[in-house]
């Protein structure tokens, strides 16, 4: 395994350190030689106020065990205020791509996996990913920084009447009412936006249900595939929903929700083989 950080942006007064951290498959002579391999660019929630362990080292390893590269960005987050995260994970796509021939990675192939507020950054990079303006003023261009595909986990999504709102005020700061608009997602959603795997819980009272309803019905009004499921049981964050992602007293270990990472590997076996032999 590679398992190398990568800095994507140098710690400011005002910014934490925003790096990578890649678990990456070796190449194999004996295996597959030269084999490329699917990415899957993971983004950890925690409200724009931390990025969350429970949605990092874990998860990467559980897809990489699946055959696919992995990575955890550790984004900048408040007092950093928008537009930071969406340009480090920008940088990010873009450098996956341009190192593709070294990482062995099939640059086509790219997958943003985001958890609640990384859900939310994951989710932005799919709406404006091909805002010419935007990613120029990061110094990028629209191919550099497109991702093929997304999977959402428990995301924030709106910024309206089931919104969490703490997400929003701590990515927005103080241009909260001048891009609360903006950034509530589900109304960004064109027929440009990436093929998406999303699932939530019914009981999150955290991050509402509603909010991967109102981006589901979206995304069919627009007609851009997506698979989605709905567990019963588990409150907000549970990541993998299994002891490696729980807390000590045991909260996170949900049955119910634990094969959701076995439908997302599903999934990515349909749209983004590995295995091309």
């Amino acid at each position: 395994m590679i398992c190398k950080k990568i800095v994507i942006e140098e710690k400011t007064e005002n910014y934490n350190e925003a790096f990578l951290q890649t678990y990456f498959w070796e190449e194999s002579k004996e295996l597959y030689p030269g084999q490329k391999r699917p990415v899957v660019l993971i983004c950890p929630g925690g409200a724009y106020a931390m990025t969350s362990d429970r949605e990092a080292e874990a998860i990467a390893l559980r897809f990489m065990s699946m055959g696919y590269h992995a990575a955890v960005l550790r984004y900048s987050v408040y007092p950093a205020v928008y537009p930071a995260a969406l340009r480090q994970l920008s940088k990010t796509v873009s450098l996956l791509r341009e190192k593709s021939e070294e990482w062995l990675i099939e640059k086509d192939k790219i997958v943003v996996m985001g958890f609640s507020a990384g859900g939310h950054l994951a989710a932005s990079l799919g709406a404006f990913w091909n805002e010419e303006k935007l990613q120029a003023s990061f110094g990028l261009k629209t191919d550099q920084v497109r991702p093929d595909g997304l999977i959402l986990c428990y995301p924030v999504i709106t910024s309206g009447e089931f919104g969490h709102q703490d997400s929003f005020h701590n990515l927005l700061g103080e241009r909260y009412e001048e891009l609360r608009e903006k950034m509530s997602i589900e109304k960004q959603i064109t027929e440009a936006f990436p093929k998406t795997f999303i699932w939530h819980t019914f009981a999150d009272t955290t991050v509402l249900p509603e909010n991967s309803l109102l981006f589901v019905s979206a995304m069919r009004r627009q007609g851009v595939p997506v698979e989605y499921h709905l567990f019963p049981d588990g409150l907000h964050g549970i990541g993998l929903g299994n002891e490696l992602t729980a807390n000590p007293n045991g909260r996170g270990i949900v049955p119910a929700c634990e094969p959701w990472s076995d439908l997302a590997g599903k999934w990515l076996e349909r749209e983004f083989p590995w295995w091309n032999v």
